[in-house]
């Protein structure tokens, strides 16, 4: 990848990141359902350390025309399975979702394939073993967000089916 490329790249993630927080922070707080609310919450959170680690990287690459060496390429983990799991624990006195949830749903499903796909491609046309994987860990991070939110619309679309499967109940009456 040439450099100009790649600080174009950093600078449509930037912008993505901050778009996608600002969206999640506002499904938040219109969110009824406490598993959306907190799924939202979460990943808006988890999108400004995106953020934050991004802005870093861009300013260190600007200023040094390459990788920055010495900035560590770790985040820190999402915490969105571990809500759906909390959820499943308390969910009995759930406020119910409501098509504006599933639609946020709907939306934030597209903005995490969309993020994944385009982190992966930035890891593999990388030569950088620190950069490719920084990608890879924003690639990936993407991805539980996305199977979280497929989670989250999958219950607003079938709360009874959602809960028969998340419990394992067997038809046998084991």
């Amino acid at each position: 990848m040439k450099e100009e490329d790649r600080l174009n790249a950093l600078e449509v993630a930037l912008t993505n990141e901050r778009r996608e927080r600002e969206f999640y922070l506002k499904s938040a707080e219109r969110c009824r359902n406490p598993l959306g609310k907190a799924m939202f919450k979460q990943i808006a959170d988890d999108e400004l350390e995106h953020y934050e680690r991004l802005q870093e990287i861009h300013g260190r690459w600007k200023k040094e025309q390459k990788w920055p060496e010495s900035l560590p390429v770790k985040v820190k983990g999402t915490l969105v399975k571990d809500i759906l799991r909390d959820f499943l624990l308390k969910a009995e006195s759930a406020a119910p979702g409501d098509n504006d949830d599933l639609k946020a749903v709907r939306t934030a499903l597209d903005f995490e394939a969309r993020g994944e796909k385009f982190y992966a491609q930035l890891r593999d046309a990388s030569s950088d073993p620190k950069e490719k994987a920084f990608f890879d860990l924003l690639s990936k991070m993407e991805r539980q967000h996305y199977l979280s939110l497929k989670d989250t619309e999958d219950y607003f679309s079938d709360p009874e089916g959602w809960f028969r499967k998340k419990e394992h109940h067997g038809i046998d009456g084991a």
